[in-house]
């Protein structure tokens, strides 16, 4: 008898290795056999995106992953329409790191940017307060305005490796964006090497 899970697991892997075709093979398998299961369905539709934009596929996978867990329904019913509006909709995107940001807020050691901004004005000064937290919370980003100020403070204060950190996280969401590109050439005028002092 046929396995679906071990199929499925199985093609996660390839998919998480960004092997699409194959992926997308086992997914056909596992929906041949259980064609009204609307997971299923998004598989195949990932694997589509990912050979357009590997980036944003693996993104909605691991959101998708982590958020099924919490509620299914849900989860199918936020996927889908991210899926729909992949193509460069940012703002839906954002909506998907808000939802997870809130999740990580509520699940993790992990403080709002508007509760770190207030912490920032309690200290005094932008590296005092990341100093206070960087190895203990993270910071979570609900907005591209607070990503883009985040990441530029963290610049100026000498957190190179953390501004890298950070971007290579939302890249995945914002490819061949103007606004993040600025940030990474910013970045390349600090010395990695005296960041993080």
């Amino acid at each position: 008898m046929i396995n679906t899970n071990d199929i499925l697991e199985e093609a996660h892997g390839y998919f998480a290795n960004k092997e699409y075709d194959i992926a997308i093979f086992l997914y056909s398998q596992v929906l041949s056999l259980e064609p009204d299961n609307i997971e299923y369905k998004i598989y195949p539709i990932l694997c589509d995106i990912g050979g357009e934009n590997s980036d944003k596929a693996q993104a909605l996978f691991e959101y998708f992953s982590v958020q099924k867990e919490l509620n299914e329904e849900k989860a199918l019913d936020f996927i889908n329409d991210a899926i729909s509006a992949y193509d460069g909709n940012n703002e839906m995107m954002m909506k998907i790191f808000r939802d997870f940001s809130t999740q990580t807020i509520e699940s993790l050691d992990a403080i709002d940017y508007s509760d770190f901004l207030n912490l920032v004005d309690s200290r005094g000064s932008f590296r005092e307060a990341y100093e206070d937290i960087m190895f203990s919370t993270k910071v979570a980003i609900k907005s591209k305005k607070d990503l883009i100020d985040f990441i530029e403070q963290l610049i100026d204060n000498d957190f190179s490796t953390t501004a890298y950190s950070y971007l290579d996280n939302f890249q995945k969401l914002f490819t061949f964006d103007d606004d993040i590109s600025k940030l990474y050439e910013k970045l390349g005028g600090k010395s990695l090497e005296n960041s993080q002092k």
